[in-house]
């Protein structure tokens, strides 16, 4: 059975991070795709766990092999998307989660028509500043970076299949299990996974 393609993207800052985390913590079958990235590891980031922490030079000849999904520069430093570890997850049966920027998520989009695009937006423009600030992990000047492109940013939420705001955490993340839930519903993976048990409802007489 095919797993699913979850893209979860939004604006920095708006809890993006923090409610993947806790998604995968409390649902089965789920992982996230573990993207490369040249920017330098922040405190307590582990190569391998948090990203595959890559210098510029690998990374551009793996693009020029052409072995992301996607691939995108953002303030700076590059991040993509292995196609090869991603797709071998998802024909294991495993549902996949890719915490990317919009530009990637539109760029998986085209090669995966059938992937979920959730975007995360904040309750408000303070609250995405304030988010910024007590982070403490970016300068001043990222941070005012990061705010000015942010409109930007979440102007693409009109891309998306689903769109949770985070203004109450757990609210958020029911919201996002709700969103995986009712695709592990659908009328084709359902008969996928219970293709023995359907068949056999329908002609009862082979159980006689």
């Amino acid at each position: 059975m095919t797993g699913s393609l979850f893209i979860i993207t939004a604006a920095s800052g708006t809890g993006k991070t923090s409610l993947v985390k806790q998604l995968l913590a409390t649902t089965n079958d789920l992982t996230v795709s573990v993207s490369h990235t040249t920017r330098s590891p922040r405190p307590g980031e582990l190569d391998g766990q948090h990203y595959h922490f890559t210098d510029i030079d690998t990374f551009i000849q793996a693009v020029g092999e052409g072995k992301f999904l996607e691939h995108a520069e953002v303030f700076g430093n590059y991040y993509g998307t292995s196609e090869q570890s991603v797709r071998a997850q998802l024909e294991s049966g495993i549902d996949v989660i890719l915490e990317i920027d919009w530009q990637g998520a539109l760029q998986v989009k085209k090669l995966f028509a059938d992937a979920i695009m959730i975007f995360i937006l904040p309750p408000s423009v303070a609250t995405l500043r304030q988010r910024l600030s007590t982070r403490a992990t970016d300068s001043t000047d990222v941070i005012e970076q990061r705010l000015a492109g942010s409109v930007h940013e979440m102007s693409q939420y009109v891309h998306a299949d689903y769109v949770v705001i985070n203004d109450n955490f757990e609210v958020a993340l029911t919201e996002l299990k709700a969103i995986i839930i009712a695709d592990r519903q659908t009328l084709a993976r359902q008969q996928r996974r219970y293709q023995s048990t359907i068949t056999t409802l329908l002609n009862p007489s082979t159980n006689d």
